[in-house]
This record gives structure tokens, sequence and C-alpha cells, in this order.
């Protein structure tokens, strides 16, 4: 390799929003996340929305109104 043009790899911490850490290697000084193996669902078996923008509302709501139609429309 040639010296110079490579970032420097070191080890880091990669800390999520539920608090777990991860201790990483990694070329960036610090490393957050949303959602890790300790908040996952598919790992722990509960079921958790993760909510951003709204998205969850509206397709409740958005098809929560197409049902009541389709259940009046019978």
């Amino acid at each position: 390799m040639k010296d110079g043009i490579h970032p420097k790899y070191q080890e880091v911490k990669a800390t999520c929003v539920c608090g777990a850490e991860v201790l990483t290697g990694s070329t960036k000084p610090n490393i957050r996340v949303e959602i890790c193996s300790s908040c996952h669902p598919f790992y722990t078996g509960q079921q958790k929305i993760v909510d951003t923008e709204g998205r969850v509302d509206r397709f409740v709501k958005r098809y929560s109104k197409a049902g009541s139609k389709a259940a009046s429309n019978s």
C-alpha cells in the first residue's frame, strides 16, 4: 500500500439511541445508529414501531378510512 493515502483505521464505539455501545473498527471517529441488535424487533421478539416523520400515523389514517368504506359498501 502507498503511504499517506489511506484513512486511519481505529477502534471506535458504535452508539445506539437505546444506549447500547459496541466496540468496533472504523475509519470514522464515532458511529451513531438509530437501531441495533439490542433493540431491533427481529432479535428481541417484541414489536416496536420506529416512526420517522409520522409515516405510521398517515398509514393508519389512510387505511382505516379505506377499511370503513369497504365495510359500509358490503
